[in-house]
């Protein structure tokens, strides 16, 4: 192990495709987080949509011992851009280039495209994680020195590897998002008596105002998602993505690899109406948890997007036992429909001193702020206090 005495070698891998399927896998767990497996990463590097010529250079960390074995990795990129990240630095890369710094390219340790909390430091939970995380660390901040770069982040980290990364000298950073804890419910039903009068009401009508406008809507996993389906959910992606994100990260290929290669861990979500396709929200399931992740739609159906993307999620992981929905950043209104506030973490390492005070009192700002949301939004909680009625 990397103490100094047993021989390791570690290599910066620009494919993931030149790194053993298994021994990424025995360290990444993937049936419990697949954002992090081989096979959703090779998807998105093969298809065209994680490449260099998109601003997504694979530069992997791995980490072998004297036999050549994996013994631990890092899914990293080299950057020159900030799109795709969702942990915001726009501010910072336009302050430093004002300042006459070269902010790109940079390191990013993530998912691309993927804002879902999970293991970034790769080691199957062997006996000596702490150091190797520590080594992993240190290697980021020197693949950073030797390639000038002006900085490294770890995105969507999980907490105790955040603070492992702090211990190596990378600065904090708390981010929000809203997911759906499952109570023990075995119905539906169960999960509306848990919320206030008024809210439980509310979502009642939204589902059935999208069964008065005859939609059918159905969750397809495994041998069930078609070629066809993935036509239209890519159809939906792309239109979703021309009027309101401007950019299509994914490829059509993406997804026909997900489909080819992962199906058993996708739960596509689609709308039709009189028999056609017009939404579609795509998930994938791990061990105790769905993972929303994109929606598109070609028509408009009031509340359509809250039955494809939140209740039919729950639907699910309710039949299926999973103990949480996580439905991603952004959108309050997930509150009221009992997606409640949770901490996300990443981390950063700045190269010059200067900039890094600099970030580290932002941070700092941000953190009590970020902390003071949390606090304000979890008082708009749906769910029933001690002495509210049930019906």
């Amino acid at each position: 192990m990397p103490d100094g005495a047993d021989p390791v070698q570690i290599r910066v891998i620009d494919s993931i495709a030149t790194l053993d399927a298994g021994q990424w896998d025995a360290l990444a767990d993937p049936a419990g987080n697949p954002f992090v497996g081989h096979a959703f990463l090779l998807a998105l590097e093969e298809s065209g949509s994680a490449v260099a010529s998109q601003g997504w250079q694979a530069q992997h960390l791995a980490v072998e011992d004297g036999e050549g074995r994996l013994i631990a990795a890092a899914p990293m990129y080299l950057k020159s851009h900030s799109q795709g990240e969702y942990v915001f630095d726009h501010g910072w890369a336009q302050a430093w280039e004002q300042a006459g710094g070269r902010y790109y390219p940079k390191l990013q340790a993530a998912v691309p495209f993927s804002p879902v909390p999970g293991p970034r430091l790769l080691t199957g939970g062997a006996i000596d994680t702490p150091r190797l995380r520590q080594a992993l660390a240190a290697a980021m901040m020197e693949v950073a020195r030797r390639m000038d770069l002006s900085s490294v982040h770890v995105t969507f980290c999980r907490e105790d590897e955040q603070a492992a990364l702090v211990e190596a000298g990378f600065l904090p950073r708390l981010g929000m998002q809203y997911h759906w804890h499952n109570d023990g419910y075995e119905t539906f039903d169960d999960f509306l008596g848990a919320l206030n009068s008024r809210k439980r009401k509310a979502i009642r009508k939204e589902r059935a105002a999208v069964v008065r406008e005859g939609l059918i809507v159905r969750a397809l996993n495994g041998d069930d998602i078609k070629p066809r389906h993935w036509d239209a959910f890519f159809h939906f992606y792309m239109d979703t993505s021309d009027r309101k994100w401007g950019y299509p990260y994914l490829t059509r290929e993406f997804f026909a690899r997900l489909g080819e290669t992962m199906a058993n861990q996708v739960v596509l979500i689609m709308a039709e109406d009189d028999g056609q396709p017009v939404a579609g929200a795509l998930n994938l399931v791990g061990r105790d948890c769905l993972f929303g992740r994109n929606w598109g739609c070609i028509a408009d159906f009031r509340f359509l997007h809250f039955e494809a993307c939140y209740y039919q999620a729950i639907d699910y992981a309710i039949a299926h036992g999973l103990s949480r929905v996580e439905a991603g950043a952004q959108g309050q209104h997930k509150v009221q429909r009992g997606y409640l506030p949770v901490a996300t973490h990443s981390a950063h390492w700045i190269r010059d001193e200067g900039f890094r005070q600099a970030v580290e009192n932002f941070v700092r700002r941000e953190e009590r702020a970020m902390r003071h949301e949390m606090e304000a939004v979890a008082t708009q909680s749906p769910f029933r206090q001690e002495g509210d009625g049930k019906h």
